[in-house]
């Protein structure tokens, strides 16, 4: 009995041991910043959706990543990251054990999309990845790309099998028979060609269509193709002879490709096709019937996909994903009647093509590309305040030096009030407004336009000044080639223009007057910035490098030549000593303005960073790309516009760091002097605390690293402090970055799963400590048994909250004794922790 009995707690011991490692093996985070980075905001511009086989998962692909919902709850399980260019398409593996995507980066990469692991990159594209499918029976996956060929890779291997070479222009969509026999692939040679999937060999040709095939699908009985071009055509094809079965009218003019249905789906019975226009609707058709339905949506349909159960139907906006509960058997009821929206899923944007701090540094505008502008007031990434969205596109954002008023340029000028969000004025243009810069007093706004032509020269531009107030038009200076930038002097007397021609020039501000050009970038100058003093003016250009000049001679300091892609945005440091870069090699870079050198690369947008903005203290880089996402960036170790608060190293070792955080939190409520009254208003209270860890300068990046964390701090005192400061409403840049911190501290501090740890010291004599993780708060028993399953000792240790039990202050004690007080003897013995419904059992030696 005896023998049985440890047999079974062994069991039970090493069962629990490996259910551990195996779960800390694949536990990964559900999204994640580049290092260095403090706070995302959006999720970048959706490319296309795709559900899982068993209609639970919803996968997006976007421009930064591969975000994965809970189909059914819409909640956001995770983002996965991996490719260093734009994710274009995504397909599931039919076991759902595998997600395929396909990226602008040349490649295909196979991910556990459970998990968000990594397992293997395919090359061999030499151009973006358009579209990818796993065959119906899980052995093959292909890829489509802009290099104009088909691959076909083992799919479980990742072997390269075939290469299908006949089209002469981009393979847009490919799609694989029910059967798994055949490959179906469209192009932009407008040919849709048919494949046999195992043999890697031409079939067939279909030449239906007029212009580029954007999207084609194989119906559920494999009898029929379905493909849309650019020219409005929808057709049905014979899936055998390419014959056309039938022709939906979209009912839209091709008026230059600009509105068409670019993605098309049949619901899982066959009898309804869906096709996304890029004009802002969806249209609906009953296979068997004439005629159709529309559903107006708020944005050109990037993607439209059907639930495998057929119970929802999905459509992605640039920025949305809607989801709709439909029935597929539609009689003789109009199909809209059977369509209701359920759910909006949100936070994905176009192209945040430009940022601005507000003055006092408590807020951070982001321009879209696709149309609009948002106003955060919450720099942790959640939104307290959106600014008003209209349609257009906002190439350029600033704020006025009080604040007040935010200036816009897109197909419009715009003149906001920044609180709360309301427009002033408008000035429609008929060229594109590129930049947009507020005077140093407020009362006049500069802008830079310019409009192309059907041949894609530039034959209109203007630099104009507005009075701020009235928008009345000052004066214009007309050019040839497009103004990307300008940018006022910090006296306000000049201004600086980057100029489609390759040169900066000087104008004066009052007159318009031209004063000086500076020549020596060989291509277009997209970006200008004075230096605070007015001293250097620095230019960036898509020659790919850096120029600093000198503004009051127009000579030529300096030329910075470490960037690989235009250099679409600069500026300087509040106290003029570095210089930040963005560029289109996805990288924001940092310059010593006094020595010449690069001091440090940030890298983590997967597109082009097309604006970057210093936060008023310096401490903070604001970064907006084409991948639909905006980063903020801690450059407070860079920087010296901030003098160091002495004050917040309580105990004056010349470093901030945890052991101070902690000194404050050990003095709370202590009145009089001390220093751990950081603000010295005679108290040590919670703003104390918020200010210490808002200067723990990186350390916000990530506090686990902290090695004294554990030792110092739980994640129930975390909590409590943070509650405290949410009612204290405290807004300012430092105390935001401090409760910053303190969220991520609290998520360093909370363990994902609960975990019964090995006992120290062990083997022990008399006493021992049991370390424990809760993931959330339950009431916790600890039953200490002898080797034949008696039960020695039980301790009741009570309701914990969610945290880590691991110090000796913190960590369940046992003194060797039994239940009666007698200590017990030498040997082995198991101890199991119940925690709710989470039991776990390990085994620790006494010996004396």
């Amino acid at each position: 009995m005896r023998i049985k009995l440890f047999l079974f707690f062994l069991t039970v011991f090493i069962f629990s041991i490996v259910y551990s490692l195996s779960s800390f093996a694949q536990d990964s985070p559900q999204w994640h910043l580049p290092e260095g980075a403090i706070t995302r905001f959006g999720k970048g511009k959706i490319n296309e959706i795709q559900y899982s086989s068993d209609s639970t998962q919803l996968a997006v692909a976007s421009r930064m990543g591969i975000w994965i919902y809970d189909a059914h709850s819409g909640k956001e399980l995770r983002l996965i990251t991996g490719h260093t260019s734009f994710v274009l398409s995504i397909s599931y593996s039919p076991d759902g054990q595998t997600l395929a995507s396909g990226s602008a980066d040349n490649t295909v990469r196979l991910w556990n999309p459970n998990t968000g692991q990594h397992k293997k990159t395919l090359k061999g594209h030499t151009g973006w990845v358009r579209s990818v499918a796993f065959s119906p029976d899980g052995q093959t996956l292909a890829s489509g790309s802009y290099d104009t060929t088909v691959r076909l890779w083992d799919a479980e291997t990742g072997n390269h099998t075939h290469t299908l070479s006949g089209h002469t222009d981009w393979v847009s969509s490919v799609s694989f028979s029910p059967d798994s026999t055949t490959l179906a692939t469209g192009s932009r040679d407008t040919t849709i060609r048919l494949w046999n999937a195992a043999m890697g060999t031409h079939i067939a040709t279909f030449t239906r269509h007029r212009h580029w095939v954007e999207s084609v699908v194989f119906n559920p009985d494999g009898q029929t193709l379905a493909s849309t071009d650019v020219d409005n055509n929808v057709s049905l094809l014979d899936a055998e002879t390419g014959t056309r079965k039938d022709f939906f009218s979209t009912g839209f003019l091709p008026l230059g490709n600009t509105n068409f249905i670019n993605s098309i789906a049949f619901s899982p019975d066959g009898t309804i096709l869906v096709g996304g226009s890029t004009g802002g609707e969806l249209r609906v058709w009953n296979v068997h019937r004439s005629g159709y339905s529309t559903i107006a949506t708020a944005g050109a349909v990037e993607s439209v996909a059907f639930s495998p159960d057929g119970q929802t139907l999905a459509y992605a906006t640039y920025n949305e994903i809607h989801l709709w509960n439909t029935s597929i058997n539609i009689g003789d009821v109009l199909i809209i009647d059977r369509f209701t929206h359920r759910e909006t899923l949100t936070g994905h944007t176009g192209e945040a093509t430009s940022v601005a701090f507000s003055p006092n540094g408590q807020a951070l505008a982001i321009g879209d590309y696709r149309g609009g502008f948002r106003l955060w007031y919450d720099l942790s990434g959640e939104p307290k305040l959106t600014g008003r969205r209209y349609m257009g596109r906002v190439w350029s954002i600033v704020f006025s030096s009080d604040g007040t008023t935010i200036a816009t340029g897109g197909r419009s000028i715009f003149l906001w009030d920044a609180l709360p969000v309301e427009k002033r004025w408008e000035q429609p243009q008929l060229t594109m407004v590129y930049s947009v810069a507020f005077s140093p007093d407020g009362n006049t706004i500069a802008t830079g336009t310019g409009v192309i032509d059907r041949w894609g020269e530039y034959r209109r531009a203007d630099i104009e000044l507005w009075d701020a107030v009235t928008g009345e038009n000052r004066w214009k200076v007309e050019r040839t080639y497009a103004v990307y930038s300008v940018a006022f002097s910090p006296d306000g007397t000049i201004i600086a223009t980057g100029s489609g021609d390759n040169t900066l020039r000087l104008w004066n501000a009052n007159t318009g007057e031209h004063i000086h050009t500076f020549t020596g970038h060989t291509a277009a100058v997209l970006s200008v910035a004075f230096s605070p003093d007015g001293t250097i003016i620095a230019t960036g250009s898509s020659d790919n490098t850096l120029r600093l000049w000198n503004a009051n001679t127009g000579e030529h300091i300096d030329t910075f030549t470490e960037h690989i892609g235009n250099v679409y945005s600069v500026a300087f440091s509040p106290d003029g000593t570095i210089i930040a870069t963005g560029s289109g090699d996805n990288t924001l870079r940092l310059w010593n303005v006094n020595t010449r050198e690069h001091i440090h690369t940030f890298t983590g947008h997967t597109g082009n960073l097309l604006s970057v903005a210093f936060s008023p203290d310096g401490t903070i880089i604001a970064t907006g790309s084409n991948d639909g996402t905006a980063l903020l960036w801690d450059a407070s170790s860079f920087t010296t516009s901030i003098a160091k608060d002495t004050k917040a190293d309580v105990n004056g070792d010349g470093i901030v760091n945890i052991q101070d955080l902690v000194l404050v939190a050990g003095k709370l409520g202590q009145t009089g002097t001390s220093s751990a009254d950081v603000n010295g208003d005679g108290v040590v209270n919670i703003q104390d605390l918020v200010l210490v860890a808002g200067a723990l300068g990186n350390g916000a990046a990530a506090p686990s690293l902290h090695p004294q964390v554990l030792e110092m701090l739980t994640a129930t005192e975390v909590k409590q402090w943070l509650s405290e400061i949410q009612q204290l409403g405290i807004t300012d840049i430092t105390s935001q970055r401090g409760i910053l911190f303190l969220q991520q501290l609290l998520i360093a501090l909370t363990p994902k799963e609960t975990a019964l740890l090995p006992n120290y010291p062990n083997p022990f004599n008399p006493e021992t400590w049991i370390p424990y993780h809760l993931s959330k708060d339950a009431d916790v028993t600890l039953h200490i048994y002898a080797v034949n399953g008696t039960l020695v000792r039980t301790l009741t240790l009570g309701h914990q909250a969610a945290g880590m039990y691991q110090n000796r202050s913190g960590a369940a004690y046992w003194d060797g004794k039994n239940q009666f007080g007698e200590k017990v003897a030498s040997g082995l013995y198991f101890y199991t922790l119940t925690a709710d419904d989470f039991t776990a059992t390990r085994k620790m030696l006494i010996r004396k």
